[in-house]
């Protein structure tokens, strides 16, 4: 099943399918090791939830809830 990543919520995994955020974005992700195939996990979201930490890699980033649905993972 394939959601975007902003629906994640706090210890759901998800595998990246697709990242269509704006090209700075992406290759800053790509930098990270943010790509298709990566294994991630939401570890917290604000209680607004307008920004998440997504874990992966060893690596933990917040991200902004609308760029996070710009990516797309599969549970």
């Amino acid at each position: 099943m394939e959601i975007t990543l902003d629906q994640l919520r706090p210890g759901m995994d998800a595998s990246v399918v697709r990242i269509d955020t704006k090209e700075v974005l992406r290759r800053r992700l790509k930098d990270f090791g943010f790509v298709p195939g990566t294994l991630v996990r939401c570890c917290y979201r604000s209680p607004r939830a307008d920004v998440s930490a997504i874990s992966f890699r060893g690596s933990v980033l917040a991200l902004r809830r609308r760029d996070l649905a710009r990516i797309t993972g599969r549970l």
